[in-house]
């Protein structure tokens, strides 16, 4: 590509359809068809290059993918040492029981009841239905404190719980969707460590949950954000070793579908490791999505541990508005002290 890095970095705040050249394109009706690992290096003009891949989620997660590229990148610059972490292969560990026990009910996997009245929708085909315009917000250090005091009473949370939350109710109340409406917000939860025995070190596949934060749609927007943290908090507190197993009994169920009609779904990308990959020639300079849709990602900034960039895909009418709701309390403490009160801790 005639271009230097320089020039893609500034391009590169949202996807762009130009981008899906970036990668091969398979044409694949299933998941059966879709191959294990698809990679395309674009040379740039400066002697640079762009990465591109593309990993069949049948086999593994987020965290099984920056493990896979950060081994791929240990035995190109280091060649002569062992792997840090070696893979696990023993993806039984999290099979089923026979016969499959369902002991508790999970809201993310359970269909939302449409009423024939006009005010309820089902918000992914309404979605996919619009022209789609991504939005991309950076949240630095000092937002995300400013935005932990949103909180009253005050409540100690993590980054994550903090920005999920906040999210969420933007993206309710920018889609004005009815006050009575059940909304939820689905969002990965890692169970490598909340197994009983822990997952081993090195598992690579699907080790993943949805966790679920449910409410109604006038108490998440008339609420401040004391609200919706503690919803997720509390869909993170399910999470034991039998809630778990009851969830991957329930997914034996092939008719069981995740509950996409009135959620939004958020999945982290931003304490991967990803923007540190070095296959022996430096660290990236740009790391995201070659896509932007429906669903929210959480993503690194290069050069900035503590901030947060948001991606997720609007309606074009709508996404102004969006953004609108998730600056509006950037100016309230814009000069704030970064280092003043407030509450940091290790995301999920």
């Amino acid at each position: 590509m005639d271009i230097t890095a320089e020039d893609f970095l500034q391009l590169s705040n949202k996807p762009n359809r130009s981008w899906r050249k970036l990668l091969y394109r398979v044409e694949a009706l299933t998941f059966l068809d879709v191959p294990p690992l698809v990679v395309q290096v674009t040379n740039l003009r400066c002697g640079g290059m762009i990465l591109c891949t593309a990993i069949n989620h049948c086999l593994c997660d987020g965290i099984g993918t920056s493990q896979f590229l950060q081994a791929w990148a240990h035995i190109t610059a280091k060649s002569n040492l062992d792997l840090p972490i070696a893979p696990l292969h023993s993806r039984h560990v999290l099979k089923p029981r026979n016969p499959p026990k369902t002991s508790f009910t999970h809201p993310g996997y359970t269909r939302t009841n449409l009423n024939d009245n006009n005010n309820t929708i089902d918000m992914v085909k309404f979605l996919q239905s619009q022209p789609l315009v991504p939005t991309s917000l950076t949240f630095t250090a000092s937002h995300i404190l400013h935005l932990k005091r949103q909180c009253v009473p005050s409540l100690k949370c993590t980054t994550f719980e903090a920005l999920a939350s906040h999210t969420w109710r933007c993206w309710v109340k920018s889609l004005d969707m009815s006050p009575s409406l059940n909304a939820k917000l689905l969002f990965s939860v890692s169970v490598r460590k909340k197994m009983n025995p822990e997952l081993p070190l090195g598992y690579y596949g699907n080790g993943f949950v949805l966790g679920c934060a449910q409410t109604n749609v006038k108490d998440l927007v008339t609420s401040n954000l004391y609200h919706g943290v503690k919803l997720v908090q509390q869909a993170k507190s399910t999470l034991n070793d039998e809630y778990i197993r009851s969830m991957i009994d329930l997914l034996e169920d092939k008719s069981v579908k995740t509950d996409l009609i009135t959620s939004l779904v958020i999945s982290q990308w931003s304490k991967l490791g990803l923007e540190d990959l070095d296959f022996g020639e430096g660290k990236p300079l740009h790391m995201g999505s070659l896509t932007s849709d429906i669903y929210c990602l959480f993503l690194p900034v290069i050069g900035d541990f503590d901030a947060v960039r948001v991606l997720v895909s609007m309606p074009e009418g709508i996404v102004e508005k969006f953004e609108y709701f998730m600056k509006e309390f950037w100016d309230e403490e814009d000069n704030a002290d970064a280092n003043g009160n407030g509450y940091h801790g290790e995301d999920i």
